[in-house]
């Protein structure tokens, strides 16, 4: 039963691994793609939650940044995954 459980866990944790790896590679290939410096990337990540955190309070634990591509479309999309906690109310800002 033990040996059941441990194998489950790593089988997660391997399916879960690869998945991370995965979307990793993507995202360097599309960034390779843009052609846009890593720096300039990480100062638009910054601009977008200065300009977001104006509205509402972010947790900054859960953010996360991704460049998708679209063959089909022939797009690259910057995707923003922005965990809010609260919004702050317009009369404050």
């Amino acid at each position: 039963m033990f040996t059941k459980f441990f194998i489950k866990l790593l089988k997660k944790d391997y399916e879960e691994s690869r998945y991370n790896v995965k979307k990793r590679l993507k995202s360097i290939l599309a960034h390779d793609r843009l052609a846009i410096n890593s720096n300039i990337l990480e100062k638009m990540h910054m601009e977008i939650l200065n300009v977001v955190s104006k509205y509402v309070e972010l947790d900054p634990k859960k953010i996360e940044f991704s460049v998708e591509t679209d063959n089909k479309i022939k797009t690259i999309s910057l995707i923003a995954n922005i965990s809010i906690k609260r919004i702050i109310y317009l009369d404050k800002v």
